[in-house]
């Protein structure tokens, strides 16, 4: 008798227009980006059937997933050969030291082609590195111009100067300037690592600083009346009214910055020959092979499938630190 009034009362409760409303919420979520993605692959289809260029028919969706099987098949080789390569050495060291006891074993680092998924690492890890610097300087200093008017004026012509400028001017001078200062015999770092790193950080920090200087500066005024009233020092009003108000607009920022430094990173690998998705597609290219323009492809759709993949991430750390758990995020 209970269960049967409990589900008379839920039956009352759901609506035509709660089911409709749920309809709707499933088919913007799953089902019109699923319809764009089909159009998109027909499109791509069609068009490649009817474009030839220097080194053949441009790949098609078919080609572009037989390429992809086989890096992946190529990856699993080469790990292969890594691990067999260390089980020898260890082997051979067991041996020596079963003969010797005073024998120091010596690790050799295995020297094979980084694969395609290597590249991946590489250019995930010099876009983390430039980023994470890029950030460090734009957030305090986008602080200080958007509580100082002063400081603003002062900072502004060098941030319209120096933000329209793009990667392939920066990544001269930067090279160059790597060259001479970083100068080692056993360096931490390659040198074309660091200069990949440098011009990702020179690109992609604008938008934060930008972001940050207004959303400092569009602070609600009461909440600034408050932290007068408290006599708040200059940290704690920091800490307490700035960063939780000028969140969404720092991290709106730092959204643009992380994909304009993915997107320079790509230019910057392939004139730095700093091994990464970039050097991947130049040497490709410079391959000219049949399945050139398709392993290209590859590539082109796993940048973008990242890009949009740290887009989200970020989107979910905005939503996690941001206050205002009730404004739409997207």
């Amino acid at each position: 008798m209970a269960s049967s009034t409990i589900v008379k009362i839920m039956s009352d409760k759901i609506t035509p227009s709660m089911g409709l409303k749920t309809l709707l919420k499933i088919s913007n979520v799953i089902l019109l980006p699923l319809i764009g993605m089909v159009v998109f692959i027909a499109l791509w289809a069609a068009v490649a059937n009817n474009l030839e260029t220097s080194l053949g028919k441009f790949p098609g969706p078919v080609a572009v997933l037989e390429q992809a099987v086989v890096l992946v098949e190529e990856h699993q080789a080469q790990a292969e050969k890594e691990a067999a390569f260390y089980e020898r050495q260890e082997l051979r060291n067991a041996d020596r030291m079963a003969k010797d006891p005073s024998y120091e074993p010596n690790i050799r680092a295995f020297t094979g082609v980084p694969t395609f998924f290597d590249q991946i690492w590489t250019s995930l890890y010099t876009v983390g590195v430039g980023f994470f610097f890029a950030s460090l300087i734009a957030v305090p200093l986008g602080i200080m111009c958007g509580l100082s008017k002063s400081a603003y004026a002062a900072i502004n012509p060098l941030i319209q100067l120096f933000k329209p400028i793009s990667p392939l001017a920066w990544l001269p001078l930067v090279t160059m300037v790597v060259s001479a200062v970083y100068v080692s015999d056993d360096p931490f770092f390659a040198k074309s690592f660091v200069t990949s790193a440098v011009t990702v950080a020179l690109c992609c920090l604008w938008p934060t600083l930008i972001n940050t200087a207004v959303g400092v500066s569009s602070v609600d005024s009461d909440l600034l009346n408050v932290s007068k009233v408290l006599r708040l020092n200059t940290w704690v009003h920091i800490q307490k009214i700035i960063l939780p108000s000028s969140i969404p607009m720092i991290f709106t920022g730092l959204r643009l910055s992380l994909g304009i430094g993915w997107m320079v990173l790509i230019a910057a690998e392939m004139l730095a020959q700093n091994p990464g998705l970039g050097k991947f597609v130049w040497d490709e290219f410079q391959n000219g092979s049949s399945q050139s323009l398709a392993r290209i492809m590859v590539a082109v759709l796993t940048i973008g499938i990242i890009g949009f993949a740290l887009d989200r991430l970020m989107l979910s750390l905005q939503k996690s630190v941001s206050w205002d758990k009730s404004v739409n995020l997207r």
